[in-house]
């Protein structure tokens, strides 16, 4: 499982600009089963996302088709993890 927070490196009007082309990739990498959540960050530097995706490689090769990714609007600092303890909703996560 993977934590990939993104920080916005250009301005906000920038985002804006991306922002609907990375919502739709958002929902297509739902529709694959990719990601299990996503949001803003508060205050609104950036976003996170989590991926249930297996290995780090695979993961790179599908945010590298994020329009944030393509258009440099954002850098990704991700972070692999194994969940060991959930709540009994998210019981489906541990390895």
């Amino acid at each position: 499982m993977f934590i990939v927070s993104l920080t916005y490196i250009k301005a906000l009007d920038i985002v804006e600009i991306y922002l609907q082309e990375h919502v739709d990739y958002l929902k297509e990498q739902y529709s694959k089963g990719f990601f299990i959540a996503s949001g803003r960050k508060v205050p609104r530097t950036g976003g996170v996302i989590l991926s249930n995706i297996k290995e780090k490689e695979e993961l790179m090769n599908i945010l590298k088709k994020d329009p944030f990714y393509k258009n440099q609007v954002a850098k990704y600092d991700i972070i692999e993890f194994v969940p060991s303890m959930t709540s009994k909703e998210l019981e489906f996560l541990k390895v």
